[in-house]
């Protein structure tokens, strides 16, 4: 591979505002690939994989090439040394890498892979809860596939097509995909490729939505003609799966506190043809009252640490703080007793996380159905999914039931 200098220089300006200024690194990705028009499909795949590789990697990286945050332009070129040196790429001749010490970074590479935290590239603290809640050898599994890059998955719309025919379609421009065992509407790409610029898309025949999050909406057993309230919906990736599963009959109630997010679901169940949503916002108790024994299902996509989805949000591994992670336990525990109150008797409800950590996870069950609240609840099913067995998401997921 040869190195060309624009794109270059379009990772070390994206490195800059992530690891300097704390801007998400999906979206500067998006704002550094529209910066030219030239730039073919390689070019574009090379500045975002590259960005999302060294932010993956920055703890390992920074130790190799001996540099320290903030970090000047200097230290993330020494870095992206490091980054080329370690792929078996070759460096040029430009000022920037003058000297890198070729020998002396595979030495450190191989010196420094023998501690966890820093062959993983991890902050100690995350190193640290996650070896006590899931055991050493089963969280060195773990994170080293949360490390690996995420593959690319739809999930078919089934309002507007089927799974064979959007496969057919795809084929016939060149995208490749497989089924997956075990996730009904689930098309894994063989390869990547830009899938948002296909007509498919623009006409709502599918979603981009990891295969073990598209388990969540089918784990609450939901049927046509039901009230269904998705209590954290957010942008709305498991709503409008609901709405598929319920072949658009009766009400999905999409709640969250931020209406922004909601807005956003409104143009994209626009487009997937879903139009069973009542998007209402949580600006008080008050929406949330109003739906007390009145739902036959309800999920909550509680909000919680994001340990389960490192692969997708690299960065989240330098954002995330110890202390962000015992407020939300706080925050889902609050939920799980105030949103379950709007089950109705006979009624089900899911609590599910994209967290790998027991605590947020069949901790907080527990301790809800050890509770007032939860006293005429009943746990029916739960399921956790890792990263290095599925393959997937890290996941957790909860069928609960509400007695009479």
């Amino acid at each position: 591979m040869r190195l060309h200098r624009n794109l270059c220089f379009a990772v070390i300006d994206g490195l800059t505002l992530i690891f300097n200024e704390g801007k998400y690194a999906d979206k500067v990705i998006q704002q550094l690939l529209k910066r030219d028009k030239r730039w073919g499909s390689r070019d574009r795949g090379f500045v975002a994989e590259t960005t999302y590789d060294m932010v993956r990697w920055k703890r390992l990286y920074a130790e190799i090439a001996e540099v320290k945050e903030p970090f000047d332009r200097d230290n993330l070129w020494r870095m992206f040394a490091v980054w080329a040196t370690l792929k078996g790429i070759k460096l040029p001749d430009w000022k920037y890498f003058e000297g890198t010490p070729l020998r002396k970074i595979k030495g450190r590479y191989d010196e420094l892979s023998k501690v966890r935290r820093l062959k993983e590239s991890i902050p100690d603290w995350m190193d640290e809860i996650a070896r006590k809640e899931l055991g050493d050898a089963v969280w060195g599994k773990e994170i080293a596939a949360l490390n690996e890059q995420a593959d690319v998955i739809l999930r078919v719309n089934t309002l507007k097509t089927t799974k064979e025919k959007l496969q057919t379609e795809l084929f016939d421009l060149d995208i490749e995909t497989e089924f997956i065992d075990g996730h009904p509407s689930a098309l894994k790409l063989r390869e990547r490729a830009n899938v948002f610029a296909t007509e498919n898309f623009k006409n709502g025949h599918f979603e981009v939505q990891d295969a073990n999050s598209q388990l969540v909406a089918e784990f609450l057993n939901v049927q046509p003609g039901m009230r269904v309230v998705d209590t954290c919906a957010g942008a709305g990736g498991k709503t409008l799966h609901l709405a598929s599963l319920m072949e658009n009959k009766g009400q999905i109630i999409a709640m969250d506190i931020y209406g922004n997010k909601l807005n956003e679901l409104k143009r994209r169940a626009k487009r997937n043809g879903a139009h069973n949503i009542e998007n209402r916002v949580i600006e008080s108790t008050k929406p949330i009252k109003k739906l007390y024994d009145k739902a036959d299902r309800v999920l909550i996509d509680a909000p919680c640490s994001g340990l389960g989805v490192l692969r997708r949000n690299p960065d989240a591994k330098w954002k995330l703080q110890p202390e962000f992670i015992d407020k939300i336990k706080e925050t889902q525990q609050d939920i799980l007793q105030q949103y379950s109150r709007m089950v109705k008797v006979g009624g089900q409800l899911v609590y599910a996380t994209c967290s790998v950590l027991p605590s947020e996870n069949q901790n907080q069950v527990k301790t809800f159905l050890a509770s007032e609240a939860g006293a005429n609840f009943e746990l029916l099913k739960d399921k956790k999914l890792l990263s290095h067995k599925s393959g997937f998401d890290g996941f957790y997921m909860a069928l609960l039931e509400r007695k009479a």
